[in-house]
């Protein structure tokens, strides 16, 4: 499986954030739930919160051109449901789910070719 370098980042700062006993900080979702992994997190469950709190974490500032904020963000989206269906090929089991994860994989590069092509083009007005 390859490693997103934004998800492994995230990862990164967010165990170095936690000195030994100490609870470990918490990014909190937007239905209130934590990204950020937690004691007694199975490995399938890190990867998610982390594939999350990446995300966030890589969300570009808003530039307030419309069309440049919807792609720049959809791009960040997108790498992170790469980096989610990439924990699914690692951990899952059911053959529909891995069936999925490969097709959002497949999917979402594509899209991820096309607004990073996008946005090479439209530069922030």
């Amino acid at each position: 499986m390859r490693v997103r370098a934004g998800v492994l980042v995230a990862a990164c700062l967010s165990v170095a954030a936690c000195g030994k006993g100490d609870a470990p900080k918490s990014t909190p979702h937007a239905d209130g739930m934590a990204m950020d992994a937690a004691p007694g997190d199975s490995a399938a469950t890190r990867g998610y919160r982390e594939s999350m709190a990446g995300m966030m974490k890589a969300s570009p500032a808003y530039s307030g051109d419309a069309d440049v904020d919807f792609n720049r963000q959809m791009l960040v989206h997108h790498q992170a449901a790469v980096a989610m269906a990439e924990v699914e090929l690692a951990h899952g089991r059911d053959p529909e789910s891995l069936a999925l994860a490969r097709a959002v994989i497949k999917a979402q590069r594509a899209e991820i070719e096309a607004i990073t092509a996008w946005l090479a083009k439209h530069p922030v007005r």
